[in-house]
């Protein structure tokens, strides 16, 4: 659960965790086996022992780490990037002819 509460990767892991292959490969069996699911049904148990059938989740998206990458807005496209911008082939360099059809 710290992993996804920090949004950390799982290399970056604390010591105190033990080594983090071992940590992922664990929560992994653990998802694939539904032991997961057996411990969100336990704690349900008890949340509804605690507060009755009626309780709600509330999360809010202000404390939600995003991917580094995911910051900041897009940038527009760079025009002479080949993967971005105009399409290939209707540049022309001086004295070559275009890569499309020539008209006679």
């Amino acid at each position: 659960m710290y992993r996804e509460r920090t949004g950390i990767p799982w290399r970056d892991l604390p010591e105190r965790f033990g080594p983090w292959k071992t940590v992922y490969q664990r929560k992994r069996r653990w998802a694939m086996d539904g032991t997961w699911s057996r411990i969100c049904a336990a704690l349900r148990i008890d949340c509804d022992a605690e507060e009755g059938d009626e309780w709600t989740v509330g999360v809010d998206t202000s404390s939600i780490r995003a991917h580094q990458h995911a910051a900041g807005a897009r940038h527009a496209p760079a025009a002479d990037h080949p993967k971005r911008g105009k399409p290939q082939g209707t540049k022309r360099a001086e004295g070559k002819p275009s890569a499309g059809p020539v008209a006679d």
